[in-house]
């Protein structure tokens, strides 16, 4: 396991931990989100965290959902959704409710799905930002962590290169179109005031993209990941595929 940090004077510090396999990932990634639940807990009543989709993370969250935290005082959110019903495959609540929830103590937690029943996008992503500022309460609301991918193109949650919802700043949920498919999403300024970020990385078609999040010059136009910019240093986990190149 190797950790590097890219400093930067005007923008997000980023801290990337290169890890040698998919379970030593996971579990790295399970430890950290824990151990953020619990520190979280420790100051306040609840704790709200948003978390990625995506066949990435979905190992990270089978470990979570068997740590014995006080999982009934934790309330999970998802950074962005697909516009498809809850049990569609390509739902992240189904990813959630798969992995996480599936059976261990991480069932306990309290679920916040996105509303993909409304009749639609525009109507689930106000329902969504009306539960955020029910749990929150601050505008933008500060979640406790925020889980997120990192896609081939430069995305992060549903926030593509060249759509309108990379410049929405005055609203904290919002539509997007990923492949074709209507998202809601966790706006910028939303996933910027975290009190803690972490990214998670594979696959060796990740290297590029990696590369242009950690580069304090790259545009976030091209690259919406570093629309991201929380207080605090962000934690980037990545496999030594997508990140090859970045240790020397």
């Amino acid at each position: 396991m190797t950790t590097i940090q890219f400093p930067s004077p005007s923008a997000a510090r980023y801290r990337l931990e290169v890890v040698d396999s998919p379970d030593v990932m996971a579990r790295r990634c399970s430890e950290t989100i824990a151990s953020a639940i619990d520190l979280a807990l420790a100051e306040r009543d609840r704790c709200q965290i948003a978390l990625a989709g995506g066949r990435t993370p979905a190992a990270t969250y089978s470990q979570l959902g068997q740590e014995h935290l006080p999982w009934e005082r934790v309330d999970l959110l998802l950074g962005d959704e697909r516009f498809v019903p809850a049990d569609d495959q390509a739902s992240n609540a189904r990813l959630l409710h798969e992995t996480l929830m599936a059976g261990g103590p991480g069932r306990q937690a309290r679920f916040h799905p996105v509303p993909t029943q409304l009749a639609s996008p525009e109507e689930a992503a106000q329902a969504y930002a009306r539960t955020l500022a029910q749990l929150c309460g601050d505008h933008p609301p500060v979640l406790d962590l925020v889980l997120l991918g990192l896609g081939d193109d430069g995305h992060t949650a549903s926030l593509f290169p060249g759509t309108a919802a990379t410049t929405v700043m005055d609203e904290t949920v919002t539509v997007s179109e990923g492949k074709g498919i209507p998202r809601i999403t966790l706006t910028a300024p939303v996933l910027s005031a975290a009190r803690r970020v972490l990214f998670l990385v594979s696959g060796a078609d990740k290297q590029q993209a990696l590369g242009r999040l950690l580069d304090p010059a790259e545009p976030a136009q091209r690259t919406p990941a570093r629309l991201v910019q929380p207080a605090a240093e962000v934690l980037v986990f990545a496999d030594r595929a997508a990140a090859q190149g970045l240790e020397a």
